[in-house]
């Protein structure tokens, strides 16, 4: 399968939004611009984008860069593309054209040369040319001339991905479905909803804001109602891959739909109130979103609520009305947070910063966005009552912590009883179980027992302060449901990574333990090492080598600390390999060797690039192992290898190398804790792949069934012959 490179333009203020969007979709080497976020991927991801995707505006697949100083280079250019593989002779066109500080500055006239460039092409193969359609083109064309340089890409969305399908009204001054959408995300709206928390809106007008609230709590795909998209009249669409994913998408919308809170919407204009209905209705969600008609001034929280989300987006002053008229109506948005939204979260959005003085709420977080030309800030408020004394969120913190311990108390009472029947003495007992609490726990035993706590980094929606609030109620709660002392339990940060950042090591202090794990020992760090040098959620991949390894020859490729290959001795390898480039884990695994008595006469250990290590060993004679273990970074770009690695991209050539040291009826065993990894079948064809991950997903991993993929891999016998 093709990787291509797309383009996914937003809103101003809103790429690293998308960013995250794109990345849960699946995304690679996702970078950032002021236009929006470039990214790599399968034609799948790029549906999956233009279907799910809540703030882009459009999805772009590139084509082709070239110069274009003049309009005879960017005539040429065009035409250096086959236009026959992307519309009909017969179909029809448009061309989008944005000129930045090049020579081509007039953007009609240069999407006047890249049209002719086009129709000239099929018109001299086929003897007719497609049509100017400027709305529902079959194809639309994208040109984005920068410093004289032409980017040619297909716009896959069609028209602005904001046109979700459900608003046939307006009134004035809407707010863009999109910018909507990053509203509310910035205001941790999903969060809330997966708690069951309501949302309001009192100045609903259409109802954007609660239809695209109701869809994220929803997990409906915003694009779900569209019926147009860029790809439908493109000659490469795949409509079966299309129709999966909307059948996909519909399956999603049917078991999200129980799970929408409470949401709802006033609004003093009768007429406004009408048109917010129909759109509610035409989203089919006339029974979910409440909207009325009630002056801003009444409005109040519904009876048996409790504390949620109120958003808004009061008009700006600039095209509704002057700042004189909208100084009250900002002031009774305030007033009515503080007297009887006290404790909820309040998000209001506006481009007039005098008005949103007039709320007379302190902000506790701005975000910087523009609703279309319009600079604009959305202000998180305190809701507090007067804004002084005990905040209301550390009231809901202390309910969180209790929440937290009560949680930590199942899961261990539930895990301890299974890890004493299986003989298991570390384990994992609390993963990312509480969205407020984005923590993995595990349980290390020994001579003493020690907790390893790892927080996953905050996502920008939640402020600093409170990630490290949760963090400071979050320790000493583990300790006291282990029974352990504060000094044993061991804190990290694990980070999102993306390009070429790597995890660099934390401490020098060398403290190791050792641990029982079966019938094998190992040490153990908790502090110098993001990782403890024991990956938990492969212990059942450990003990199926040490199964399996009875009499073969082992290779562990990327060894890391030599846990598995002291499992596949333990089992009775007649021989065992262990690669690493790195000398800090090869050590650590000949004190694991020696902790249990290996011999190292039959136990090797070599330190070496395992890229370049494979390409070697492949053509030795005599090179060949019975069972081989190869679990590999995702990515990596040391200094010390020869070229960088990325495992998606590079995981076929790198199966197929290791699968040539397989002796004959030899296994692989192939694991990656990449979540959206997708194993490349068609590039195997030569190798017989048997997906196992299920089967090695332990059971204090289970709630996360993605934690790890696993294959078992052999020669087909037809190639083996």
């Amino acid at each position: 399968m093709t990787s291509l490179q797309l383009f996914a333009t937003s809103p101003k203020g809103t790429s690293k939004l998308l960013i995250r969007e794109l990345e849960e979709l699946g995304a690679r080497r996702a970078k950032a611009s002021t236009a929006g976020v470039a990214f790599r991927g399968h034609l799948e991801l790029a549906y999956r984008a233009c279907l799910w995707c809540r703030t882009a505006n459009r999805v772009l697949l590139q084509l082709d860069r070239f110069p274009a100083r003049t309009p005879q280079q960017l005539y040429a250019g065009i035409q250096a593309t086959t236009w026959s593989q992307h519309v009909a002779p017969s179909g029809t066109l448009a061309v989008d054209l944005h000129s930045a500080d090049s020579q081509i500055r007039h953007s009609r006239y240069g999407a006047q040369v890249v049209k002719d460039a086009i129709v000239d092409q099929l018109r001299a193969q086929y003897g007719t040319r497609p049509s100017v359609e400027l709305k529902r083109p079959d194809v639309r064309v994208n040109v984005y001339l920068r410093n004289d340089i032409a980017t040619l890409s297909l716009d896959l969305a069609g028209e602005s991905l904001h046109r979700r399908g459900y608003r046939e009204e307006g009134v004035p001054a809407p707010l863009k479905e999109n910018l909507a959408a990053a509203v509310l995300l910035l205001a941790d709206w999903p969060a809330l909803a997966r708690e069951g928390a309501p949302l309001i809106d009192p100045l609903c007008g259409s109802g954007t804001l609660l239809l695209e609230a109701a869809l994220m709590a929803g997990d409906i795909a915003p694009g779900l109602q569209r019926d147009y998209y860029g790809v439908l009249g493109w000659l490469r669409h795949d409509a079966r891959l299309w129709t999966a994913l909307l059948e996909e998408a519909y399956q999603r919308r049917e078991r999200g739909l129980s799970r929408i809170p409470p949401v709802y919407g006033y609004d003093v204009a009768p007429g406004a109130v009408r048109v917010a209905l129909a759109n509610v209705k035409r989203a089919g969600l006339a029974r979910l979103v409440h909207v009325e008609t009630c002056e801003l001034a009444q409005t109040a929280p519904p009876s048996g609520l409790g504390a949620g989300l109120l958003v808004a987006n009061p008009p700006y002053g600039e095209r509704l009305g002057d700042e004189q008229t909208l100084q009250p109506l900002y002031r009774t948005v305030g007033q009515v947070i503080e007297e009887r939204f006290s404790g909820w979260r309040a998000a209001i959005l506006s481009a007039n910063p005098r008005l949103r003085q007039a709320i007379g709420l302190p902000a506790k977080r701005s975000h910087a966005l523009y609703n279309g030309p319009l600079p604009c800030q959305l202000q998180l408020l305190d809701t507090q009552r007067g804004a002084m004394g005990k905040p209301r969120e550390a009231e809901a913190a202390s309910d969180g912590a209790h929440m937290l311990a009560n949680r930590l108390r199942k899961n261990l009472r539930h895990l301890r009883r299974w890890a004493r029947r299986s003989g298991i003495s570390c384990y994992r007992i609390y993963d990312t179980d509480l969205p407020e609490y984005a923590l993995a726990v595990d349980l290390y035993q020994g001579d003493q027992r020690w907790a390893h706590v790892q927080e996953y980094q905050a996502p920008p929606t939640v402020h600093p302060a409170r990630a490290r609030e949760r963090l400071r109620q979050a320790l000493p709660i583990v300790a006291e449901i282990l029974e352990i002392a504060p000094q044993q339990v061991f804190q990290k940060q694990r980070r999102r990574q993306r390009g070429r950042q790597q995890y660099p090591k934390l401490a020098d202090r060398s403290c190791f333990h050792t641990v029982q794990e079966g019938p094998c020992r190992f040490l153990v760090n908790f502090t110098d090492h993001l990782d403890t040098g024991l990956f938990l959620d492969h212990r059942l991949t450990r003990d199926m080598l040490q199964r399996m390894a009875r009499g073969q020859r082992f290779l562990n490729l990327f060894g890391y600390t030599g846990t598995a290959t002291v499992h596949a001795a333990v089992g009775g390898a007649r021989s065992t390999t262990t690669v690493d480039m790195s000398a800090t884990y090869l050590d650590w695994a000949r004190r694991n060797f020696e902790l249990n008595r290996l011999d190292p006469q039959r136990h090797q250990l070599v330190k070496a690039d395992c890229l370049a290590w494979l390409a070697q060993a492949s053509h030795r004679v005599g090179e060949r192992y019975g069972l081989i273990f190869l679990d590999p970074p995702t990515f990596s770009n040391s200094k010390r290898m020869s070229t960088d690695f990325d495992l998606q991209r590079d995981h076929p050539w790198l199966l197929r190398q290791t699968a040539r040291l397989l002796a004959p009826d030899g296994i692989l065993i192939f694991s990656t804790n990449r979540r959206k990894f997708k194993l490349d079948q068609a590039a195997l064809a030569a190798l017989a792949v048997e997906d196992i991950s299920r089967a090695t997903i332990p059971e204090d991993f289970a709630r996360n069934p993605r934690v790890h993929h696993c294959w078992r891999l052999r020669q087909r016998r037809a190639a083996r012959s």
